[in-house]
Order: structure tokens, then sequence, then C-alpha cells
């Protein structure tokens, strides 16, 4: 029953996703919160919303050759998704279950035309494993976007951009699930001394090798964690903890985050300048300087001092001069496509010039409240290039009196062999250390 109730809220999801054109994350979080289920139903919840949503363009596909041009109601054809990357992605649910529960799920909301209907599709798809490995007529990017079930213009200027090989393995990364990634607070534990915890508590749990603060689980949600709620980690992708490391914040510092939500990087900053000096938080949404703060009194953090308002407006604030300033900009986000998986369906090619323009805007502001001898980070979670090195690029050439500062790898070893030409600029694509693609670029005055 409980699989059955699993999969009828996964099909809620979708639909609320299509109806309301919301982000799945927030739908599943809203969704989550009000039913009461078991830790393994809430995962499975989870995995069909992400996969099948990751894979929608795979399973339309496949989908085609026995619906044709038959008009389905949308309801019934994310159903029909819903039980295709059950049969083909989930080694764990048996093929005929699937169907027999799609069949009962179609006879709850439809009529016996539907359930027919969804029974004769899923059946035919059993009958005719084949169809999984056809591929569709056209070019390398056509291809590439239905059996990876990636956008076709994305492809096509991935390809510009990184190559066939790359964007295949760029393509194929996307697709997989992210592993759980915490970062310990060192104020509380050295990374060492809560390995040992984790696995006391039976836990697999292993050191990062990209980040010296990162450990990676083999599964669970370590935010329900007793370590957690003791404030001893932080849940954090392994890219992002390098965001941290290339500001380089020290005890005593003046530091700003301009674009602080949820306050991961934030609480790193912290740790690491040993909750001695200051940091000034500021984020745009109101509801979110809250986030910052729980984040903050959790971890035992006291020099965070969170501030709401428009990045682009603290220049004039009078907020004075600081050590370190950390703009982690608005972007695209394409290196978070496995955890967003409707990214890459909502966003167009506009995007990426739009967002570039406010991302120059805010750097440019950011530069005059950096100190003589500071350092100014900026990073994103895309791996646009006209969101990251041509934003770092231009700057520099319209503000000589900042370079990009080449010192960059010295303090990112692990990461170093994806600096880029200038050796101040990291680009971390998804599959390169099966984490988040990352942009970070470290630029100094003169």
């Amino acid at each position: 029953m409980a699989k059955k109730k699993a999969r009828d809220i996964a099909l809620d999801v979708l639909n609320r996703v299509d109806e309301h054109h919301s982000y799945s994350n927030l739908e599943l979080r809203h969704v989550l919160d009000a039913a009461e289920l078991s830790p393994q139903d809430a995962g499975l919840v989870t995995e069909l919303v992400y996969g099948t949503i990751q894979r929608r363009l795979t399973l339309d596909f496949v989908l085609s050759h026995f619906v044709g041009k038959k008009k389905v109601q949308p309801w019934v054809r994310n159903l029909l998704r819903l039980s295709l990357y059950q049969i083909r992605f989930l080694d764990r649910v048996p093929e005929r279950a699937a169907v027999h529960e799609a069949v009962e799920i179609a006879k709850r909301r439809g009529h016996q035309g539907i359930s027919s209907m969804v029974n004769g599709v899923l059946r035919n798809v059993l009958r005719n494993p084949d169809v999984w490995e056809r591929m569709p007529e056209g070019d390398a990017a056509t291809q590439i976007s239905v059996t990876h079930s990636h956008p076709e213009w994305l492809v096509r200027h991935w390809l510009q951009v990184y190559g066939e090989e790359t964007t295949r393995a760029m393509c194929e990364a996307n697709n997989m699930p992210p592993h759980p990634a915490i970062r310990v607070n060192r104020l509380k534990a050295t990374r060492e001394e809560l390995l040992t915890r984790l696995r006391e508590e039976g836990k697999v749990a292993q050191p990062s090798a990209l980040s010296p603060d990162g450990i990676l689980l083999a599964g669970g949600n370590p935010a329900q964690s007793e370590l957690f709620r003791q404030g001893y980690c932080t849940v954090q992708d392994e890219s992002s903890m390098l965001v941290g490391l290339a500001v380089g914040p020290k005890p005593g510092m003046r530091v700003l985050d301009a674009c602080a939500a949820p306050g991961g990087k934030t609480t790193h900053l912290a740790e690491r300048m040993e909750n001695r000096g200051e940091i000034v938080a500021n984020d745009v949404h109101p509801h979110k300087r809250e986030l910052i703060a729980n984040a903050a009194s959790r971890l035992g953090l006291t020099i965070i001092e969170p501030i709401v308002g428009d990045a682009l407006d603290l220049p004039r604030k009078n907020l004075g001069t600081f050590d370190r300033i950390l703009l982690d900009a608005p972007c695209t986000g394409f290196g978070v496509i496995r955890r967003k998986p409707d990214l890459k369906w909502n966003k167009t090619a506009d995007d990426i010039k739009e967002i570039a323009k406010l991302q120059y805007q805010l750097l440019v502001g950011m530069s005059g409240m950096l100190a003589a001898d500071g350092r100014l980070v900026y990073s994103t979670c895309t791996t646009e290039p006209a969101e990251n090195q041509q934003i770092v690029q231009r700057f520099v050439k319209e503000h000589p009196e900042f370079a990009i500062d080449d010192t960059l790898g010295d303090d990112l070893p692990e990461a170093a062999g994806k600096l880029l030409d200038d050796r101040g600029c990291l680009q971390i694509l998804p599959h390169h250390f099966d984490s988040d693609g990352f942009f970070i670029a470290r630029l100094k005055r003169r």
C-alpha cells in the first residue's frame, strides 16, 4: 500500500509542476512535509519525481512509438512517463508491478478506456524492449538530446563550446543522482573526528578528495541526523565547498557575502575565520534572512550579520570596505541540473544573455567595496562561459586597476587541474568529480 501511495504522490507532484509551471523541489518539499511517509517512501517519491523529469525527453521519444498522435491528457502522459521511468531506470521495481500499479492509478483517476490504454501502451513497451536502443533521426545534437534527455538548443550550444565528447559526458553526469556530501564544522570537530563518529553510527563515509572539509556519504539525508542538528556539519556539495577556500578569509577580517542565502558558503567563511571578525551576509529575499540566521545559530557562529537588500544597492549603503568579498552571483544554474532537473527545460538561450548583464553589473558594484589589499571571489554554479570567464575577462579589461589572481590554484590544489588558461579561473564540469558544475575566479587590486 505504501508504494502505491508513493506513486500517487509522485504523480500529484508531476501534475502540479506542469499545471503551475513551478519547480519540482518546491512542490516536493510542500507535499513531503504534509504527507506522513517513511524515509524509504519519501526517498521513492523524490526519485520518481526527479527521475521522470530528468529523463522526460527520452521517455516521450519511447512513448511516441506507441501513442503516436493520439491526444493524451496531461495527467495520463505523466502517469505513462512515471511508469516507463520505473520500467527502464529503477531495477528494484519489477516491470509488471509498475504496469499493474499504473493501471490501478488510471482506474482510480479516470475511466475504463484510460486504464485500458495505459495497460496496452506499457505492455507494448515490455514486448518491444529494443525501442530503448533506437536512435532518433538527425545529427549528433538531436541524438544526444533524445538519448540523454536534454533540450536540443542546449546540446547544440555545448557542442560548440565543449565538443562532442565533453557534451556527452556532461549530459550523462547530469542524469546521475547526486551523492550526499557534508562539510565538517571545524569549530566543533576535525574531519577525522567526524568521520569516526559517523562510522561508529554505522554510516558509510569517506573523506572528499576535492575539499579538505568535505565528507561523502553512501546515502540517506544527513540533514535529519543528530550530528547535523548539533551543528557538527552542513550539507553542501564538494564543488561549492571550494568557494570558501578560494575566498580564504582570515580571523579578524571584514567580509561581505553579497548573495548569501541560504547561508552555506557564509557559514563556511565564518568557520574558516574561527568565528572571529565580521561577515555581512546580504540577500535580496526577506524570508531568506532567517535561513542564514538559523544556519549560523545551529553551527554556533556569532560573527554573521544577515541583512536584506538588492546587491546592486549595496555600494550606496555606506557599508565601508571589506578585506574579502564573495559574489556568488545569480546564474542559469546549468551546473546543478542533476539537483534541479527542471532547469534544463525552463531555461533558454536568452536567459544566459539576460543574467550575464546582471552579473556584470553586480561585479562592478562589488569591486568598489574592496579594500586596497583585498580579494574578491566571483563564483557561479553554471557551465556557461558567457556567465563565467567572459564576465571576469571583460571586467579586468575595462577595470585595469584589477587583475585575475593567478595564485588561485595554490589554495585549491585538488582542483587545480581544471584551471582555465589564465590560471585564475576554475571551471569544474559535472563529470570531472561527480560533483556540481562550478566556476570560481579570484580578483585582486593591482
